[in-house]
């Protein structure tokens, strides 16, 4: 067994974890930081993930506060044309390991141990020797893994597949070439979230018909529109007015499903079918050239989630689907981010890193090292850093909404913490509002609008929130 000591020990080398230590690093220059992951290399999930997936929002809100991610250009062709870049997969990878060998590392105040297991009480094992090491942790462990991101090739399906079915992860679509005698004619993908949108697009930029791709869709979803989280000044009416639009639309609202009716009316959410009532949202974001290129996929199959798979097609909870002779289907049921419940952030020589902003987990984690390392006790710290609950459903977006909005007013009583999130290059949304033309008479009531609603859409939200059945939160 071998020791050492550290200051904070963080599980986990993904996303949240670096966007954790990047920050910790800057702001309490003494402390030292030990990082214990399972992968060989950090990045957390973008190791796993299919090699065509991509941010669904752009780079510049992505990634450690302290190096930027991508060259803040537009893309000029495909479904984000006029949209600034989404980083892909590799691009993301690459970065994380550029955060960790040439800011980590080079500090000298970071130890890194990829292939190693957390197994407690300071311990971790070697995957390869199974060495195990014993680390005295000064201040706290810090667990970067509660968000517990899956993707399909991690795992298996929940439902039964009889031998001889073709099931793969999305990861396995790009290697099709390899054997073209075995080309399949007919796709299924099976699963309504990002990555099964993902799947959708890629087949149709692919040159898949149509009419050779089935959808198994147990819920629609509202869809955010990418063309209102935009990082560039240009799109200040379509940003900071679309917050106005969203603050009218929740004092307006009388419903949760007129809250989203309102919000699509506004141009703010998006729906794929329109002709379909969502029931799920989970912030995923996307483009109107991704939705046009989706409605192209008409046959979709919407009788709940599959239970098995067999050589005749699908049994779903409301009954069977047949599906052509040796159709491939492609699993796309894993959860992105796995339903738990909020605990607090701070704790006696431990933190659980989670989202204080929704949609914003590398934010989220650096505001919360940033907290750390300024704030004197737990008490102080979790009133600034409430848990923000991932929404289950459609009256979970106010749940969100709110603890996002009451965080916001807590860090703005704080001069300096209001500051860092307003030069936080995560932030974008404060950088945009404070560089709002004064002379600019659109701009001005814009921000007018925004902030003379704000109290009333907060208020309803309590009112719409207390409404909604306990079984719709």
């Amino acid at each position: 067994m071998t020791k050492q000591a550290t200051d904070y020990l963080i599980i986990g080398s993904g996303a949240v974890g670096l966007a954790f230590a990047d920050t910790l690093l800057d702001e309490a220059p003494d402390v030292h930081i030990t990082i214990v992951d399972r992968h060989g290399k950090p990045g957390g999930h973008w190791n796993d993930a299919y090699s065509f997936v991509a941010l669904h929002q752009p780079s510049s809100f992505y990634g450690v506060n302290s190096m930027p991610l991508g060259s803040n250009r537009k893309d000029e062709m495909g479904v984000n044309k006029g949209l600034y870049e989404l980083a892909s997969g590799p691009e993301v990878s690459g970065y994380f390991e550029r955060v960790m060998h040439q800011k980590l590392l080079p500090s000298g105040r970071v130890s890194y141990h990829p292939m190693s297991d957390y197994v407690g009480e300071g311990r971790f094992v070697s995957l390869l020797s199974g060495t195990v090491s014993e680390v005295d942790v000064r201040r706290r462990v810090v667990d970067a893994s509660y968000f517990a991101t899956q993707v399909p090739s991690t795992r298996k399906p929940r439902y039964a597949v009889a031998a001889g079915v073709r099931v793969v992860p999305p990861n396995a679509l790009p290697d099709l070439w390899q054997k073209p005698e075995a080309l399949p004619k007919h796709f299924t993908i099976v699963g309504a979230g990002k990555t099964a949108m993902d799947v959708g697009v890629w087949l149709l930029k692919c040159g898949a018909r149509p009419d050779s791709i089935s959808w198994v869709m147990p819920r629609d979803s509202w869809l955010i529109n990418r063309q209102c989280v935009q990082p560039g000044m240009e799109f200040f009416k379509e940003v900071i007015g679309g917050q106005a639009d969203q603050m009218e639309a929740f004092a307006a609202a009388t419903s949760v499903d007129d809250l989203f009716a309102r919000l699509e009316g506004c141009d703010q959410m998006l729906r794929i079918y329109p002709d379909q009532q969502p029931s799920m949202f989970h912030y995923a974001t996307i483009s109107k050239g991704e939705v046009a290129l989706l409605r192209q996929i008409r046959q979709v199959v919407r009788k709940g989630h599959v239970q098995s798979i067999d050589d005749e097609g699908l049994l779903l909870d409301g009954g069977r689907e047949p599906m052509p002779p040796g159709t491939l289907y492609i699993d796309c049921s894993a959860s992105a981010v796995e339903q738990r419940a909020p605990q607090p952030v701070f704790q006696d020589g431990k933190m659980v890193l989670q989202l204080v902003r929704a949609p914003q987990p590398t934010f989220s984690a650096a505001l919360i090292a940033y907290v750390e390392a300024h704030f004197e006790n737990d008490l102080q710290k979790n009133q600034l850093c409430m848990p923000v609950p991932f929404p289950v459903n459609l009256a979970g977006y106010l749940t969100s909404t709110a603890v996002s909005t009451m965080n916001q007013v807590n860090w703005s009583q704080d001069e300096a913490l209001r500051a860092w999130v307003r030069n936080s290059r995560l932030d974008g949304f404060g950088k945009l509002m404070a560089s709002a033309d004064k002379a600019n008479a659109e701009h001005q009531a814009i921000l007018g609008r925004l902030r003379s609603v704000a109290r009333a859409a907060m208020g309803n939200v309590q009112k719409l929130m207390a409404s909604a059945s306990p079984a719709a939160h």
